[in-house]
Parts: structure tokens; C-alpha cells; sequence
């Protein structure tokens, strides 16, 4: 079975009470179950990563490329616009990723228009709510066969 590693940024834990305005009422563990959930229909397998901390986000992507990881949905929050370290991991285990953002990042401030992973991502999903990580999950696994 295929593995894919979800990568979720800073403040991602905080969802369903984090602004819900902006970034919805679902909590990081539900759309985990919903991802889980869709994963099982796709044959696919998933290992869910949340971290505050940049060092640890390399540490998952690093060990995702030797064990057989084929590919990531990656939510890197603000480390999206600020992450040479992240780009770079992901860039040398040639993990092909999903880029994914609950909020239309376009629509938002001038800082975070600029993304630092989106150039070398297969795809780029931005602004459907949770549904982000559903379409960029379908994506990903398409694109890898």
C-alpha cells in the first residue's frame, strides 16, 4: 500500500477555535478522520505530522524519503512563506507534494502570497475550507498512479 505523509504547520493544532471565520469550525482531528477516511477508498495509507517547530516538519520530511513515503499533502501555514529549510528537505528526498491552504492565501495579506514550496509542488490547493486537504489527497494520489 501507498504511504503519504500529511504535514501540517504551526497553529494547525489550534483549529475549530483558531478563527473559525477564516479557517472553519473543524478541528485538526476531524479533518484527519475525514482524510483517513478517504485514504481507506483511495488505497492509500497516511502518517499525520503536526508540529510547531520548523526543525520538526524537516525531521518528518527527511524520514518520509527513506521509508518509502511516495509523496506528501503538505499544509506548512506560515512556514509556507518563510521556509527555505522546509523547501529544501522536501526538494532532496524528491517528495512529490501537494501544497494545500484552507484560506484563499491570494486574498489575504501581501506576505503570504509569496509561497516558498509552491514552484516545486505537483499541484497547489488554496481557499475550499477542509476540502482543501480532500482535493489535494485525490490530486496527489492521480497524479502518482
Amino acid at each position: 500500500m501507498k504511504r503519504v505523509l500529511v504535514l501540517q504547520g504551526p497553529n494547525l493544532n489550534l483549529l475549530g477555535r483558531r478563527e473559525p471565520e477564516r479557517y472553519g469550525a473543524q478541528t485538526l482531528a476531524e479533518i484527519t478522520a475525514d482524510l483517513d477516511r478517504l485514504a481507506a477508498a483511495l488505497g492509500v495509507s497516511l502518517r499525520h505530522v503536526q508540529s510547531n517547530h520548523e526543525g520538526a516538519l524537516v525531521d518528518a520530511v527527511q524520514a518520509a524519503g527513506t521509508d518509502g513515503f511516495v509523496g506528501a499533502v503538505v499544509n506548512a501555514a506560515a512556514y509556507t512563506h518563510t521556509s527555505v529549510a522546509l523547501r529544501d528537505a522536501l526538494l532532496a528526498v524528491a517528495l512529490p507534494f501537494v501544497e494545500v491552504h484552507l484560506s484563499n492565501v491570494h486574498a489575504r495579506e501581501g506576505f503570504r502570497h509569496q509561497s516558498l514550496l509552491a514552484d516545486v509542488a505537483v499541484g497547489v490547493v488554496t481557499g475550499f475550507g477542509a476540502e482543501s486537504y480532500l482535493l489535494g489527497l485525490r490530486g496527489l494520489v492521480a497524479r502518482l498512479g
